[in-house]
């Protein structure tokens, strides 16, 4: 067997089974999970019908590389939302259709690691766990960046040892963040370009949680605007995760994809032949469907602003928590450490969050997840507004 599979750690879901084993809710009152990143709004309809009137391509082997008109569309997507220069992104160059971004954040660890040198993978603390057990299985060691609320829930890239970024081979960003909500400001992106550039270290920005923020006349900026504002045609050493799960309420079609520097994307497409990934034509003629829409995608972020504006009158009297600047999580600080919470929430008003210390590994003493919860506003408005009354009743009660 692989050594390095046991490097790895329970996930943070089998961490809370264990937390929650033998605890008996309440039977009176209906469980209220906040604890799974699920999307629950309705799916697009046109993407099913798109799924289902090319079902016949399922006798078709997909290669690869992906439609043409997939990554046409992907391409024009980016144009618009990053502003990026027509032409600039080459549809057979600079794009690949990936089957979510988790599998994707993880087989593209596997593609840039070198194995023969001591390297790092720099991601975030705390972090989506993919970032962890990729490297850890491309034989990489992982470096956490503590994002403290001081630093606006972003890690402190100024104090990050010059020896380690001579070491690092990959940083992992999450902009939108997971879960913390903050957003990597554009001039940082500028100036991890730029390190990037001094120490020859790859960025895979994760940015699976781009669509859903609260300012329409303002978009979250992302790595490839940072490109563009750079002159950075040739987007160098930059590779963007993007997925339709979060976007447009489709988890289950699995369906996303990679762009940026085509060198990099030349030998992700390699590892991926081999690796044996290809997406489904069916799924392929959806997701173009998905991309050139953006009126499912302004409703779903109405629907996520009237639970952040509920919510948030409900628990900011009893709890330190704010709201972020993108994704669907809140992360407040809680009263007592967060198994407690957690454990006791559960004990008590049978809704489920997540402990912030699973989420997040200690360095130096310091776990900066530690008391702190992670909440999923997923569930619809109704009962994510019983799950915040529950809470304030509960925080309340002491």
């Amino acid at each position: 067997m692989n050594d390095a599979l046991n490097l790895l750690q329970p996930y943070p879901f089998e961490k809370l089974r264990a937390l929650l084993a033998g605890v008996q809710p309440p039977a009176d009152k209906k469980p209220i999970a906040l604890s799974i990143g699920e999307p629950k709004h309705r799916s697009p309809s046109f993407v099913a019908e798109a799924l289902t009137a090319n079902l016949e391509q399922l006798s078709v082997y997909p290669t690869t590389l992906g439609l043409p008109a997939l990554r046409e569309a992907v391409t024009q997507w980016c144009e618009r939302r990053f502003r990026v220069p027509t032409g600039w992104l080459d549809p057979a160059r600079h794009v690949l259709p990936v089957n979510g971004t988790r599998e994707a954040l993880f087989a593209f660890t596997q593609t840039v690691v070198d194995r023969a040198s001591d390297g790092l993978v720099v991601s975030p603390n705390p972090f989506y766990q993919i970032y962890e057990g990729a490297a850890l299985l491309a034989g990489a060691t992982p470096h956490y960046l503590p994002c403290l609320e001081e630093n606006g829930f972003n890690p402190d890239f100024d104090a990050v040892p010059a020896d380690v970024w001579q070491r690092c081979q990959l940083l992992f960003l999450c902009s939108p963040g997971n879960p913390t909500g903050a957003l990597v400001p554009l001039s940082t992106l500028k100036k991890l370009i730029a390190l990037a550039d001094e120490h020859d270290f790859v960025i895979a920005a994760d940015e699976c949680y781009s669509e859903l923020y609260f300012d329409e006349q303002n978009p979250p900026p992302g790595l490839l605007t940072a490109c563009a504002e750079l002159g950075r045609s040739d987007f160098r050493r930059c590779v963007v995760f993007h997925s339709l799960s979060k976007r447009s309420n489709l988890p289950g079609l699995r369906s996303g994809f990679v762009a940026g520097d085509a060198e990099i994307l030349k030998s992700f497409l390699l590892y991926r032949t081999y690796h044996g990934c290809a997406m489904s034509v069916p799924t392929q003629l959806a997701s173009i469907a998905a991309w050139n829409d953006e009126v499912h995608v302004r409703a779903n972020r109405v629907l996520y602003r009237e639970k952040f504006d509920a919510v948030l009158d409900i628990l900011q009297p009893v709890l330190d928590v704010k709201r972020p600047d993108g994704s669907f999580y809140l992360w407040p600080r809680t009263p007592v450490d967060d198994q407690t919470f957690t454990r006791e929430l559960f004990a008590r008003e049978h809704v489920t969050v997540v402990p912030g210390s699973y989420l997040s590994r200690s360095v130096n003493g310091l776990n900066p997840g530690a008391q702190r919860v992670r909440m999923a506003l997923v569930a619809p408005l109704a009962e994510c507004v019983e799950a915040a009354e529950r809470i304030r009743d509960f925080v309340r009660a002491g």
